[in-house]
């Protein structure tokens, strides 16, 4: 099969048959496809399309690269469940989710990826903690699941793994944005994980790869209809994503805000709500709980009882990190050496944030990769971010920059500056989470 026939046909606005979407997917898998070639087709398809017939072959393909996980053998007493973000600024929910799920009665074996153009990754979050095995082989993926209730890991060898290589090629060829490149990337590798329900976090917004609502919709119902030909069950949430999502931006930093959220420091009103609304539909889908609102009371109560801080300190050590991290997670991260107040422009109400802006300027400071063979600084980014109707000036800055040195935190301030407008009066106000899809 001559590649270029097919590159082109796509490139023309042709459709492509089941057995090349199948010679592409081995292609990735043994590695026979050159960087070039799959980068073009990838082009090809964000420009012209993919019909619903090519996304399920190509989903289904990927899915079934490598191994899938059958769970009926482990004889677990609870639903097996995951939730999968399509990305933003300051998303570190994955980390708070897992545990709350877990200590509800779920279980949530969560494959989840590094950063992917200007947002940032959970798994390069969980790069931060000292020892925890983001890749383990599958045996011990299974036992820590089973045992602990939940383990958020990186794709390893076994799962998906033409995914793998797909999503890194992606990354650095402006190919993220297309749809059914996508929906294909997050179902395959929970099709090979062996859910029996998902919940989607469409993220939309300045910070988000669907900025429009209408483009959020289009990809939340093209993922719903692509599970429904799998045979998965998805529920879909679409949520704001036009300002950083929490207290924080950058690796270390959002594991600090994380435990501080689980044991019971202070919890930002929005990144709490996104969090909230997902494990409720994650319980309603799950069926361990029947109605939304004992659902979300479920995940309230194993959040503020302790049980889910917990559950995070068990997949920690389960996974090779240390046993006392949760109570000194200072210790074991490294702080940056440049701390600076970002001071705003004017004094003023903060009335809108570029989002995406802000996750450029942390990947410039190092906390995010251009290259596939780029490495991270797990210290640098933000926190004490204000939100979007904060009041800021000389008392209350923009953010707290945390650098590896004086130039790039000169450069991260003056692209934060620029990010953010201040004004005199504040916005209306707007719900975190936009709209449910079931």
């Amino acid at each position: 099969m001559d590649f270029r026939e097919i590159i082109m046909r796509k490139r023309d606005g042709g459709a492509l048959a089941k057995d090349e979407i199948a010679a592409f997917v081995r292609g990735l898998s043994d590695g026979s496809l050159a960087a070039e070639q799959v980068s073009a087709l990838a082009m090809a398809i964000l420009l012209k399309g993919f019909d619903a017939r090519e996304t399920a072959a190509l989903t289904h393909a990927m899915a079934h690269s490598g191994v899938t996980i059958d769970w009926r053998g482990e004889k677990l007493n609870g639903p097996v469940l995951d939730k999968h973000s399509t990305g933003g600024v300051g998303d570190k929910v994955s980390l708070m989710l897992a545990p709350i799920v877990a200590a509800c009665g779920g279980y949530v074996p969560m494959i989840s990826g590094r950063g992917l153009g200007h947002t940032g990754g959970t798994l390069d979050k969980l790069s931060a903690i000292p020892g925890y095995d983001a890749t383990p082989d599958l045996a011990r993926f299974k036992r820590v699941v089973k045992e602990v209730g939940c383990a958020i890991v990186g794709q390893t060898s076994d799962l998906a793994p033409a995914d793998r290589r797909f999503y890194s090629i992606r990354d650095i060829t402006g190919t993220v944005e297309s749809v059914p490149l996508i929906t294909a990337s997050i179902l395959s590798k929970k099709v090979a994980a062996g859910l029996e329900g998902l919940v989607m976090d469409v993220k939309v917004g300045s910070g988000a790869f669907m900025r429009e609502m209408a483009q959020a919709e289009t990809l939340a119902k093209t993922l719903m209809a692509t599970a429904a030909e799998l045979g998965l069950p998805v529920h879909a949430l679409i949520t704001d994503m036009n300002e950083t999502l929490g207290f924080a931006a950058g690796n270390a930093l959002e594991v600090r805000e994380t435990l501080a959220y689980l044991t019971d420091g202070p919890r930002e009103a929005r990144l709490h709500e996104v969090v909230m609304a997902l494990a409720a539909e994650m319980l309603l889908l799950g069926k361990i709980e029947g109605d939304l609102a004992k659902a979300r009371a479920r995940a309230e109560a194993a959040l503020t009882s302790g049980k889910a801080a917990e559950v995070f300190a068990r997949m920690v050590v389960a996974l090779g990190g240390p046993k006392d991290f949760v109570e000194r997670a200072d210790h074991y991260m490294p702080a940056a050496p440049v701390v600076r107040d970002v001071a705003p422009k004017r004094a003023g109400v903060v009335s809108a944030v570029d989002a995406r802006a802000v996750g450029i300027a942390v990947i410039a400071l190092g906390g995010g990769r251009i290259r596939i063979e780029d490495k991270i600084d797990v210290r640098v980014g933000f926190t004490d971010v204000a939100p979007i109707g904060a009041r800021v000036g000389p008392q209350r800055p923009l953010a707290v920059l945390h650098a590896a040195d004086e130039a790039s935190a000169d450069a991260a301030i003056a692209a934060l500056r620029k990010a953010y407008v201040v004004a005199d009066a504040a916005p209306a106000a707007r719900d975190v989470v936009r709209a449910r899809l079931r």
